[in-house]
């Protein structure tokens, strides 16, 4: 039996560009979407936000200068893309996806509904949230605790690239040593980078847990859903 029967994984959308400098790297996402086929076969319920920044990153040079709000709209249809190479992956590799956009394009994705996620979960369908949360100024980390506090989400997985939440950086600092919990109000008395500050702020106030690890250690996705001592648990 899995730790959490649902859960709200978060990814960034540089997780997607493996080694390449950007765009969506294919090995890198059958890898990412097998993982995520090995939770589910535990029966965990799974619903996915992703990012956008692989390839935002790729056109920001032209966003220079450009109003907030308006970047922040071609971010959120960034994700909608990145939505869709994931969901089409799920496919091929025999799982069923639904994906759900915050900004209307009915012609390409479904709108966000509550009781349809809700709905698709129970009947064991990942869903993938597109566009964050349909608003500029927010963050797709913000979308995660968002989303995952609507559907009833007992943990927020933010996949990263370090293993975990550090005393300081262990690139630069080789003494820094792993939390293997922390308190939310600890992070932020220590200053510790977990999410943005709107995200972090929504989680602590519901209650939400979250868990952060590293997509690129395999199998870990897998040990944290097991309730296994992987990355740390940042907790009320």
């Amino acid at each position: 039996m899995p730790a959490y029967q649902r859960i709200l994984l978060k990814l960034s959308g540089e997780a997607l560009m493996g080694d390449d400098a950007y765009g969506i790297n294919r090995a890198t996402i059958v890898r990412m979407v097998q993982e995520v086929r090995e939770v589910t076969q535990l029966g965990c319920e799974v619903a996915v936000v992703i990012g956008g920044g692989n390839i935002f990153r790729g056109v920001a040079g032209g966003s220079v200068g450009m109003d907030r709000a308006t970047a922040d709209y071609m971010g959120m249809l960034a994700t909608v893309m990145n939505s869709l190479a994931l969901a089409d992956t799920m496919r091929q590799e025999g799982m069923t996806a639904r994906v759900m956009s915050a900004i209307g394009i009915e012609q390409v994705v479904e709108p966000y509904v509550r009781p349809k996620a809700l709905q698709y979960l129970e009947e064991g369908k990942i869903v993938i949230f597109a566009a964050g949360t349909g608003n500029p100024f927010f963050t797709t980390d913000t979308a995660a605790a968002l989303r995952g506090a609507e559907i009833g989400a007992q943990v927020v997985l933010k996949a990263t690239k370090v293993d975990g939440v550090y005393s300081a950086d262990p690139k630069k600092d080789p003494s820094a040593k792993r939390y293997s919990s922390i308190t939310f109000d600890e992070a932020i008395s220590r200053n510790l980078q977990v999410m943005d500050a709107t995200a972090f702020a929504l989680c602590r106030d519901q209650k939400l847990p979250v868990k952060v690890f590293s997509i690129f250690k395999p199998g870990a996705l897998k040990r944290v859903v097991q309730g296994e001592d992987e990355g740390t648990l940042v907790h009320v």
